[in-house]
């Protein structure tokens, strides 16, 4: 069994995952900073400088009014945050805008190489054919 588990790991497929998984985890940081500390500020500027992720709705409770959402989730009221799912959703399309044009880029790349290597090299021009020889050779004869 060991030796099944030492294919399997050392598997290409295997190996390129967990490579994406890593490289994944650390464009997450990349991600959240440029949502966090360039998106969100221009989108507050079309707000009036509204910040959604504070956005939320006590659900039931006692009426206590809570400053941010942080503090009501400290207190352990139960809280409806619709603006950190808002920004989880903003964060999302982002990611998957980047990763889209990544691919792009990715397979224009590999189109471009696969064209080089398809590409014939110069060679020489090509000859009269076959045929047009024996017909040459024909027509000669002929005189």
């Amino acid at each position: 069994m060991l030796k099944e588990f030492k294919a399997f790991i050392a598997r290409g497929n295997v190996m390129d995952m967990a490579v994406g998984i890593i490289i994944g985890a650390a464009f997450t940081a990349i991600v959240k900073s440029l949502v966090d500390d360039l998106i969100n500020p221009i989108i507050g500027l079309f707000t009036g400088g509204a910040d959604f992720t504070n956005n939320f709705v006590v659900l039931g409770g006692d009426g206590t009014a809570y400053d941010s959402l942080a503090a009501a989730r400290e207190a352990g009221a139960s809280v409806f945050a619709y603006g950190a799912f808002f920004m989880a959703v903003i964060n999302f399309l982002i990611i998957a805008w980047v990763v889209f044009l990544l691919v792009k880029v990715v397979n224009r790349v590999k189109e471009v190489a696969v064209r080089e290597e398809a590409a014939p090299e110069h060679t020489a021009p090509a000859g009269p054919s076959e045929l047009d020889v024996l017909l040459e050779i024909r027509d000669a004869l002929k005189r």
